[in-house]
């Protein structure tokens, strides 16, 4: 029987691991005494789904400063089963991830400090920071080993994959292999290798019919103001933030350029010689403007507070639009930032990262050629026994399962190497 060959064994799997879900309830209760647990419909091929509320400390160096709730997801397979740990960027949901399909795998999602439902009656942003999201992970991880005692495997996708890259850096025994997707890892607050890779991203008709676009959304200004306010209106959205739609706008026409490519949007789709309402129509497909609405920003402000200080990011190409442009005057990211707080970049951080990550071992990193973030990705060196898998056009919604051919067998076999598990092939 080959590693691949596991599933006449399933069925008693099943049986044997329901059997023992009252024990799982119980050790989380041992190893966590506040624990709220919830168990939720179980899916897929798991057994048991629960939503669990811990209670995590605010400060990991100064104990005396309390505790906030931190929620989990945990969707319980067996306890002789590999776990993924899902190393979230913001909020949390009970998402089934692919890798748990290709591990079968139990699963357990964090959801980022001071995001969803993880955030203390108040946040304080001095202990908003990576060094103590990641002793949140490394607690969660020392804690649930304590029954999972199998191979762990983290992942995350974007700010999560960032995330996923930190906790390998910082706790590289924590997981035997970590898999983060579309991870970018900036070295600046306004990283412009971003810039130059939509400046010669796809072909050059493609990014002129982009910019052209731009400048005739901005052109069309007049006329889009009033169609931002009914929108504004119908999905009762505000914008004191930004100082009026207007501005809002604007920064959508920036924004513009990063979000097609991101997202893997369509050359031919972008109108050539559009109405003011076929241009609007457009834009709001593309990027909208309901990310700089109030209620989307102060959703977004801690991890602007973690771009803007610590991550990195990007800026706005925005040359060949300034004498287009009247309400934008700032071409950077930090008006969505919390106030009042001060958001100098300290570089310190991803240096530290960035040293320690070179000695981490079996990273295996998927990305998007078109996605901009690409060109911030990881690069392991030949000593780490880690893989860089670019999917050829893909964007930031690429997977493992948009890989084929030659490309999927070798992300296969690097997981097939430096992991005991038996991997599930969903696709041949």
């Amino acid at each position: 029987m080959t590693r691949y060959i596991f599933s006449i064994l399933l069925s008693f799997t099943f049986v044997f691991s329901y059997a023992n879900t009252d024990k799982l309830e119980q050790k989380i209760k041992k190893i966590f005494p506040t624990a709220e647990i919830k168990k939720r419909d179980a899916k897929y091929h798991y057994v048991a789904e629960y939503t669990i509320m811990i209670d995590q400390w605010l400060d990991h160096n100064d104990h005396s400063k309390g505790t906030f709730r931190q929620r989990l997801f945990l969707s319980h397979f067996d306890k002789k089963a590999p776990m993924l740990m899902v190393t979230e960027g913001y909020n949390a949901g009970p998402r089934f991830y692919e890798l748990s399909d290709i591990l079968q795998s139990n699963q357990l999602i964090v959801e980022y400090r001071n995001f969803g439902k993880s955030v203390p009656e108040t946040i304080d942003y001095q202990y908003h920071t990576n060094q103590q999201a990641m002793e949140d992970l490394h607690r969660i991880n020392k804690a649930f080993k304590k029954y999972y005692c199998k191979e762990w495997v983290s992942t995350g996708i974007s700010k999560g994959g960032t995330t996923c890259l930190y906790y390998k850096a910082t706790y590289p025994k924590d997981v035997k292999v970590a898999i983060p997707y579309v991870a970018p890892l900036p070295n600046a607050r306004e990283d412009v290798r971003c810039d130059e890779a939509i400046l010669n991203v796809g072909d050059e008709a493609c990014r002129n019919a982009l910019s052209e676009f731009q400048i005739t959304a901005l052109k069309y200004m007049d006329e889009m103001i009033p169609m931002a306010r009914n929108k504004a209106t119908e999905n009762k959205l505000t914008f004191r933030r930004v100082k009026g739609v207007e501005k809002a706008l604007e920064y959508a026409v920036l924004e513009y350029t990063f979000s097609f490519w991101q997202m893997g949007h369509a050359c031919d789709q972008v109108p050539t010689d559009p109405s003011a309402q076929e241009a609007f129509d457009h834009l709001m497909k593309v990027v909208g403007i309901d990310f700089y609405s109030d209620g989307v920003i102060a959703y977004y402000e801690p991890a602007f507070y973690q771009f803007m200080t610590q991550n990195g990011y990007y800026g706005f190409i925005h040359d060949h639009l300034k004498e287009y442009l009247r309400y934008v005057d700032s071409y950077d990211n930090a008006i969505f930032g919390p106030r009042d707080v001060s958001l100098d970049y300290d570089p310190s951080y991803n240096i530290m990262i960035n040293k320690k990550l070179a000695k981490a071992k079996h990273i295996l990193i998927i990305q998007g050629a078109f996605d901009p973030w690409g060109a911030l990705t990881y690069v392991p060196n030949p000593d780490q026994q880690s893989l860089l898998m670019v999917k050829k056009a893909g964007s930031h919604q690429t997977r493992i399962a948009d890989f084929e051919g030659a490309e999927l067998d070798a992300i296969y076999a690097f997981l097939d190497k430096y992991l005991k598990a038996p991997i599930k092939r969903s696709k041949t």
